[in-house]
């Protein structure tokens, strides 16, 4: 092929989309990594390139948008799937399972996520002009939002400051604040409102993740939690279920055997010691409620966990191996979807 023939053929090239445009960039940074931050703040790169899951997670506030493949969350028994026309958005910490339905080495799934800032909404409420929703009253904090060619251009010219990190301190926050207005202008607005407006029960909610978060290994006594922000027992516990899909109790299990995992694998404690560390008084309450949640006993899924890391680790040895020149490195496996 001649250059006049490859100029020629660029040029009736139809022009690249804008899922097209934004998964070219993702690609770029992801270089084969599963996940990868990014210079702007609050914003990460996801590459999926096989089905996977489901996948234990904590979903903080945010909006995942995939531009390639397909994608599905599930918190509270519910599932809620995603793809290039569907986005997702949350607006509390939840405890979730993720799973990549649609992906392959040719076609991998590809997206990003963007961590809602709810200080920004809630500047945004303040100074007014945004329309209201028809439906104030959501009672969830997860939802699957209708993907719109504004919101696809905002997150463009998001990613295009890439290409410019001088600008990214001065224009970063302008782009991710056009994309907050146009969330709050969506068909997902009542769910962020109920979380950034202060006089939501769901703030309130919001409140006491926090408070749970920082304090899952303490005692937990419902009444006073629910006094700490405002709320009489009853309300708080059936407002807290509403918009988890959980009690308050079950949440900070899940807080707490998470932790446990996560002390198990990475700081080498063993299943007593782990269970005394996040609250636990009872060695063997701590392995059935950790056999419930995660399918198997402690000592058995880290032994197994162990096992899959090595292997991972001695596959990556293995082909650094085979590439002349190559030099020696780390393989760093990410736990969650």
């Amino acid at each position: 092929m001649t250059l006049h023939d490859d100029m020629a053929r660029q040029r009736s090239a139809p022009p690249a989309t804008p899922h097209e445009q934004l998964a070219r960039t993702i690609m770029q940074w992801a270089m084969g990594k599963e996940d990868c931050a990014t210079p702007i703040p609050n914003l990460t790169f996801f590459q999926r390139k096989v089905p996977s899951g489901p996948f234990f997670c904590m979903v903080e506030p945010c909006i995942v948008l995939v531009v390639q493949g397909t994608k599905q969350m599930l918190i509270g028994g519910q599932a809620y799937p995603y793809d290039a026309s569907r986005f997702l958005i949350t607006s509390l910490d939840l405890p979730a399972s993720s799973e990549v339905i649609v992906a392959s080495p040719d076609r991998p799934c590809l997206g990003l996520t963007l961590k809602i800032d709810l200080r920004m909404l809630t500047e945004l409420i303040a100074q007014g002009g945004l329309p209201l929703p028809r439906d104030r009253s959501v009672g969830r904090s997860v939802g699957i939002g209708s993907v719109t060619p504004v919101l696809l251009e905002s997150f463009r010219r998001l990613l295009d400051l890439l290409n410019e990190p001088e600008a990214i301190p001065v224009l970063g926050p302008l782009v991710q604040r056009e994309i907050h207005y146009r969330l709050l202008t969506s068909d997902q607005a009542p769910l962020l409102r109920q979380i950034a407006s202060v006089d939501n029960q769901g703030h309130r909610i919001a409140k006491a993740i926090d408070w749970l978060k920082a304090n899952y290994a303490t005692p937990l006594r419902i009444e006073e939690l629910a006094a700490r922000i405002q709320m009489s027992a009853p309300t708080f516990h059936h407002h807290f279920r509403q918009l988890t899909a959980m009690s308050p109790l079950q949440y900070q299990k899940w807080l707490r055997l998470n932790e446990a995992k996560r002390l198990m694998l990475n700081e080498h404690l063993d299943a007593a010691s782990a269970a005394f560390q996040v609250g636990y008084e009872s060695p063997s309450q701590f392995s059935r409620e950790y056999g419930r949640l995660f399918g198997v006993p402690p000592k058995r899924d880290i032994a197994a966990l162990r096992s899959e890391t090595n292997g991972a680790d001695a596959a990556s040895s293995s082909a650094r191996g085979r590439n002349a020149g190559s030099q020696p490195g780390t393989h760093v496996r990410d736990g969650a979807d």
